[in-house]
């Protein structure tokens, strides 16, 4: 890799390894140590191709979750099943994985603009905008950003937008696997809110169960499902449908209500 080589984002790839080598480093220990990361279905990850592969996930914390998955998908890429121990898989990082993140949220510090330089694919909410509703058209040069970087890699993405749980998906994301027709890998990830702040760059609690569960793709009929049935069949795979909340525990829907007013006042 010659020093200088560049993504198609124009980031430099010399300084992105660097960047997630000491990023996981400084970031291992609140997945193994402070609190224990229980890892379900890696396998799949060694399955799938080098490009054009769409996670979903359920969205818990601004910069934690992906976190977990930079950490998460290189252990599996270096042949460690279910597990991240020993941070020797962080030497050789895979440099074309991206995640989808709010523009506001990637440049409202110094921390979040050296997580965005890692890959993020920066883009404005059309919904919310600095804490307030909004209702504006989609930017094409985000749209073309994701299918630029499907094209050189693997993308994650949260198609609800936000933290809150059980928040409607957005139909966005469903026009993208239906017009650029991804390998679609869900995950459903659990614990982060309780063991994280709401930022996901301050440990809360210690010993909290987290867990990081990876689906088989799911089965798309690109060309004949539409855009109502995608999204439904993403609410069912993130495990975010209405029907998950009449068999989700009282705390968790106590979360969800304190996450509710958290927002609110925000």
């Amino acid at each position: 890799m010659g020093l200088f080589k560049r993504n198609p984002f124009g980031h430099i790839l010399f300084i992105k390894k660097w960047l997630i080598r000491i990023l996981g480093l400084m970031t291992h220990r609140r997945f193994r140590g402070f609190n224990e990361l229980q890892i379900e279905g890696s396998e799949i990850i060694k399955s799938i191709p080098d490009t054009n592969v769409l996670f979903i996930s359920n969205h818990q914390t601004y910069f934690a979750d992906v976190i977990a998955m930079f950490h998460v998908f290189n252990a599996s890429l270096n042949g460690r099943l279910d597990s991240i121990k020993n941070v020797g898989y962080l030497w050789n990082p895979k440099l074309n994985m991206y995640y989808v993140a709010a523009k506001e949220t990637m440049k409202s510090g110094l921390i979040p603009k050296i997580f965005a330089y890692t890959g993020s694919i920066s883009i404005e909410r059309t919904w919310r905008s600095q804490g307030k509703d909004v209702n504006r058209q989609v930017k094409m040069s985000d749209i073309t950003n994701i299918k630029k970087a499907l094209d050189d890699g693997w993308v994650v993405t949260f198609p609800q937008g936000t933290t809150t749980p059980f928040k409607p998906i957005r139909k966005g994301t469903a026009h993208i696997i239906k017009q650029y027709k991804p390998i679609v890998v869900p995950i459903v990830i659990d614990g982060f809110r309780r063991s994280f702040d709401k930022k996901g760059l301050r440990v809360k609690k210690k010993n909290v169960y987290q867990s990081f569960e990876i689906k088989e793709p799911l089965k798309i009929d690109y060309e004949n499902e539409s855009i109502a049935e995608i999204v439904e069949k993403i609410e069912y795979a993130i495990e975010q449908h209405p029907s998950f909340l009449k068999v989700i525990p009282q705390e968790v829907l106590e979360e969800k209500e304190r996450l509710n007013r958290e927002q609110r006042e925000w």
